[in-house]
């Protein structure tokens, strides 16, 4: 997966932060604290070594010693000025305040007595620092998930262990997977595990407050996860979408209830029949369409019904190629 431009950004800053404080460091070790491998870790020093404050001749660019760097040393000469202490203004500061806020709330936190020190730490330096105008921000998310689930599924990321879930899905049928888990993220009010599913032999999203048990194994993960692991692509589309996104409408049969569960909706029904609706924002026309195409046995009704011709006319194209070869 390509690494995006805003992750490396941070990294880099984080490289020039750190080796300001921590002297000449070597590459395998700085490697390791950024999570990237050691060629990773030169290209970075590349792109930095052409980079500085305006004006960006040899003397406004940051420098490193070259010599150091052959022999598998990091030695960092000149900084730019770019670990300077960063300087915000009340609406930057309040904007932070009400940021760590959320996140100390989060059962994710929550449940990492030592995650959730280094957000009160940091919270109590930027409320300090920031003065009456913090108290005036006051945010707090919460969810279902159960404290003992979330505190073992943190100690088996920290410790790279795999973990046995009892699991119920959203048909309420319950199975049990081995999974090695690769990350816990918050969305909607719902925090997910992304993780490899043994069972299914692919990546999966588990929504932790379905999860009946969760028992920590004593064997090291099998499956390493890729540089970036964000909520699945189906969650993201939707998440993106605004309140000025066209609405659609899927009413579905009860086995597609994952739906429900797994893309953020604005609405869900429960029909008589057995049968629910869906409401929800979307920006990208053709997810809408796979989606409904792909559970096509379970789609019972869409709208509006420019989308269900859009359908018709994807399906029609794809049988007619088929006939074609």
């Amino acid at each position: 997966m390509a690494e995006r431009a805003d992750d490396r950004l941070v990294r880099l800053l984080g490289i020039v932060a750190y080796l300001d404080g921590a002297g000449p460091v070597p590459v395998e070790e700085l490697a390791q604290r950024f999570g990237v491998t050691p060629a990773r870790i030169r290209e970075d020093i590349d792109a930095l070594w052409v980079s500085g404050t305006p004006g960006y001749m040899p003397d406004d660019l940051i420098d490193f010693d070259a010599f150091s760097l052959e022999n598998g040393m990091v030695t960092l000469t000149q900084s730019r000025g770019l670990t300077r202490p960063l300087r915000l203004g009340t609406r930057e500061a309040v904007a932070l305040v009400a940021a760590l806020r959320a996140m100390r709330s989060t059962p994710a936190v929550q449940a990492a007595p030592g995650r959730a020190d280094v957000v009160d730490s940091a919270l109590a330096k930027l409320t300090a620092a920031t003065g009456e105008a913090a108290s005036a921000v006051d945010v707090r998310l919460g969810g279902d998930e159960d404290a003992a689930a979330l505190g073992a599924l943190t100690r088996a990321l920290s410790a790279g262990r795999r973990v046995r879930l009892r699991y119920v899905d959203a048909a309420d049928v319950v199975s049990v997977r081995d999974v090695d888990p690769w990350r816990l993220l918050t969305q909607d009010r719902a925090t997910y595990l992304v993780a490899w599913c043994h069972r299914a032999g692919g990546r999966r999203t588990f929504r932790v407050d379905r999860m009946l048990s969760v028992q920590v194994l004593d064997v090291a993960v099998g499956r390493v996860p890729p540089e970036r692991v964000d909520v699945d692509p189906v969650v993201q589309v939707v998440s993106d979408a605004g309140e000025s996104a066209p609405v659609a409408v899927l009413r579905l049969a009860s086995p597609a209830r994952w739906v429900a569960e797994e893309v953020p909706v604005e609405q869900v029904t429960d029909l008589a029949d057995g049968s629910f609706e869906v409401r929800l924002r979307v920006t990208n026309p053709a997810w809408l369409r796979r989606l409904v195409l792909t559970n096509a046995p379970d789609v019972l009704g869409v709208w509006p019904p420019q989308v269900a011709a859009e359908v018709v006319e994807a399906a029609s194209a794809a049988l007619s190629a088929y006939g074609e070869a």
